[in-house]
């Protein structure tokens, strides 16, 4: 595993059909490293979020990724999931570190300012989440995630991932903030059957061009 540098986070895609969905994904985790897959409920009501979830875990941990349920801890535990993401403020995340942690991976956030950013780490949440899982709206990663990014690899322990944008190339922008992960979406899902070559590139992209980290 190269966990020397920036690795990537795959934010699974918003797909109504839950083999569709397993399948795209268990394609794109094919082609490279990939840390951890979260998943979003989108608009699915929480049944069919249940059945999805069950579906996706098993193919995100056969490939050696952790699966992240986002919001749902009950569908987090009856899916076997790896962990809870809460995109909530510094309170909502602190009741799920409480409650869940050390059995499941507790992360999340999406802290506006350095305000926020520090009450998130004040609860000790697993990792740090700059950025909304559906905040891919542009090419690039927004600038207030990578300066928060940047500020907080410098100063805090507590990993982070930074939301990248819409284009592939993103990933390296946030790499260069000494994140840990950088998530993509539609970078890699906005044309499915190009899915595992764009992971593929990210990794190769990452490996070539990302800062190390020191031990």
């Amino acid at each position: 595993m190269t966990t020397e540098r920036c690795r990537l986070v795959l934010i699974a895609p918003d797909m109504p059909d839950a083999a569709e969905r397993a399948n795209v994904l268990a394609d794109a985790l094919k082609g490279g490293d990939v840390a951890s897959v979260i998943v979003p409920q989108y608009a699915l009501d929480d049944s069919e979020f249940q059945k999805h979830a069950e579906r996706l875990v098993p193919v995100i941990q056969e490939a050696g990724a952790a699966a992240l349920i986002e919001g749902d801890s009950r569908v987090a535990g009856r899916a076997k999931a790896d962990g809870l993401h809460v995109a909530g403020n510094a309170e909502v995340l602190g009741e799920a570190v409480e409650k869940h942690t050390p059995k499941l991976i507790v992360g999340g956030g999406n802290a506006a300012d350095r305000h926020h950013a520090l009450e998130i780490g004040e609860v000790r949440p697993d990792y740090v989440f700059f950025g909304k899982t559906d905040g891919d709206i542009k090419p690039e990663a927004h600038p207030k995630n990578l300066a928060l990014a940047e500020w907080w690899a410098s100063m805090i322990e507590i990993p982070c991932i930074v939301m990248g944008g819409t284009d592939p190339q993103s990933a390296l922008a946030v790499a260069e903030t000494g994140a840990e992960f950088v998530a993509l979406r539609l970078a890699v899902f906005g044309e499915p059957g190009q899915a595992p070559s764009v992971v593929a590139a990210v990794n190769a992209l990452l490996d070539e061009k990302a800062p190390r980290f020191e031990d």
